[in-house]
């Protein structure tokens, strides 16, 4: 019977050392770039709220669920800010939360993941891939990844010769255990 529970308990052991669950956000930084009038410009969004449960070592049973508070969008602009947040953008005022929901993930090498999200931005969801680095020091884990998206396909302004359509977003979130 010990033979038997030795190997259980050593599973079981290590599986739940790889796993990582949190909601715990430490540090995060999300911005964004675009260009205006061909200059590249860019802000941040901030106040992440995430529930993270990661397992590398079998990312097919892995989740993370994160919002941003869209009203948090600062681009070292006031006015400019205040714009975005109207309902010609962001819509603050109807949509206060920008979310991302998990779809699959998979390994790619080394310390690099490409998960599949769910992106909702003023109600509308779109499909996203983002390729990411994992690392784990301790109880602390970092995430870091950037993705490309068409702020048309969620209704974030219209079109425009001055205003690139494609944002570059960029995510650097640490959690803990």
């Amino acid at each position: 019977m010990k033979k038997i529970l030795l190997p259980i308990l050593l599973v079981i052991i290590t599986t739940t050392a790889f796993t990582f669950v949190n909601t715990t956000v430490t540090r995060s930084a999300i911005t964004f770039k675009v260009k205006n009038m061909g200059i590249g410009t860019g802000g941040s969004v901030g106040g992440l709220q995430a529930d993270v449960n990661f397992n590398p070592a079998d990312p097919s049973s892995s989740t993370i669920e994160a919002s941003v508070d869209a009203n948090s969008i600062n681009t070292d602009n006031s006015s400019r800010d205040e714009h975005l947040r109207s309902e010609d953008y962001f819509d603050v005022a109807r949509y206060p939360k920008i979310t991302l929901k998990s779809v699959s993930f998979k390994h790619t090498s080394g310390n690099n993941y490409t998960g599949q999200f769910n992106l909702t931005i003023k109600g509308k969801t779109k499909s996203v891939e983002i390729p990411f680095t994992y690392t784990q020091t301790g109880n602390t884990s970092a995430f870091k990844g950037s993705f490309k998206l068409n702020r048309l396909d969620y209704g974030i302004g219209s079109s425009s010769m001055i205003l690139a359509n494609e944002v570059t977003v960029t995510v650097d979130a640490g959690v803990e255990k």
